[in-house]
């Protein structure tokens, strides 16, 4: 049986120099409400500490206000970046976070993405993902309740355990960023932990998506493991609307603010056209989706056809349009997108169709039981009245 495909977002977030951050931070919550009653079912929330663009500090804290405004949307750190915490307050964090929301967030853990974010906590980059598993194992411990004994060069537990167990049972959902390096799918071959392919659309000679999940599938047979499809999330930038036009007219209110933002980052474009617009080149190798719900169906049918199955799809949440157009383009995916991914709608479809090609039979029965019906109590009320008559 094929595999649902469910629907989330991946919030970092972006957003630009030019807007007030407490009203962005609130309209990020807001986001994950919309998302909620619209039906997504999970969200994920990173964890930046600088370059001005991506400003929540603590997925954490963000969760836990965000739960409090939601039903059943889960709620995940998008992601931890392990090197720069102690392996026990991120553990009890965590479970604090897992009895705050019922069972409701995941744990999505990695190195750490910016190197300004290293280089202001003195963690040399080199370090950062051997210091990510070394922190991820101590972590599995403190979640199975084990006391800890651990000296590292970056941390130092003594004894230590967590005063709660999890609510979720062994431990939440845990998965692993992977972007253009093996590390993540090592880690989640060697443990079944899902994957979060942040990099799933991206072009280039490294093909992220393909070559880490078969990494990933290497590493769990060995371990005498196999992973699972549904734990595996892509995802990719998308806006959509009602047609192409008034999709590109709407991202064009804050697509290249975001565009430079990764440029500063890695100009990874030093090779390409610097008169092609960085929006048409997007559009053209694929990267990004900007144009209508067949164009991000389209995207989807390609992934899969790539890849195989996998469980989940995150819009890169960006804040390329306004805030009533970006809005309108997570409905207009939940409305016309998700329907036809997990063919939501084949038996009306079928019901629909045979209707269509037997209406003439079925209607011609209908008039033919409403013209008995009829004549049946012709006849009764004939019948009443020449007994009437007879008395």
């Amino acid at each position: 049986m094929a595999i649902k495909l469910r629907n989330g977002i991946f919030l970092a977030p972006f957003h630009p120099l030019d807007e007030d951050p407490t009203l962005c931070i609130h309209r990020d919550l807001e986001l994950i409400e919309h998302l909620d009653r619209l039906g997504y079912e999970e969200a994920w929330v990173g964890e930046h500490h600088s370059a001005g663009f991506e400003i929540i500090a603590s997925p954490e804290v963000f969760i836990a206000a965000a739960a409090e405004r939601t039903r059943s949307i889960k709620l995940g750190t998008g992601v931890v970046s392990l090197p720069y915490h102690s392996p026990l307050t991120t553990a009890n964090r965590i479970i604090q976070l897992d009895h705050q929301t019922r069972g409701r967030v995941m744990f999505g853990v990695g190195p750490g993405l910016l190197p300004s974010d290293a280089f202001q906590l003195g963690v040399d980059p080199s370090t950062q993902r051997d210091r990510m598993v070394e922190g991820l194992e101590v972590i599995l411990k403190l979640f199975a309740g084990e006391r800890v004994t651990h000296k590292s060069d970056w941390f130092n537990l003594d004894n230590a355990i967590c005063q709660l167990r999890p609510y979720t049972w062994p431990h939440p959902e845990i998965a692993v960023a992977s972007s253009m390096t093996p590390s993540g799918g090592k880690l989640a071959g060697r443990h079944g932990f899902g994957m979060l392919c942040v990099a799933a659309t991206q072009a280039g000679g490294y093909d992220a998506l393909g070559v880490n999940w078969k990494i990933a599938n290497d590493v769990a047979a060995e371990n005498g493991r196999t992973m699972d499809p549904e734990k595996l999330r892509l995802v990719g930038p998308v806006h959509i609307a009602e047609t192409k036009e008034e999709a590109m007219a709407n991202v064009r209110y804050g697509y290249h603010k975001w565009a430079q933002y990764f440029a500063n980052l890695s100009p990874l474009n030093i090779n390409q056209d610097p008169n092609e617009d960085p929006l048409e080149r997007g559009i053209r190798e694929g990267t990004i989706v900007v144009g209508t719900p067949d164009d991000a169906i389209a995207q989807i049918r390609r992934l899969q056809a790539k890849q195989g199955e996998f469980g989940a799809f995150l819009q890169l949440a960006h804040n390329w349009a306004n805030w009533d157009a970006t809005k309108k383009s997570y409905e207009l995916w939940q409305r016309h997108v998700t329907p036809v991914i997990n063919n939501a709608n084949v038996n009306r479809i079928d019901s629909y169709e045979d209707v269509r090609q037997h209406g003439a039979r079925y209607m011609g029965a209908a008039v033919n039981a409403a013209m008995a019906t009829l004549q049946k109590h012709q006849a009764e009320e004939a019948a009443k009245q020449s007994k009437t008559a007879a008395e």
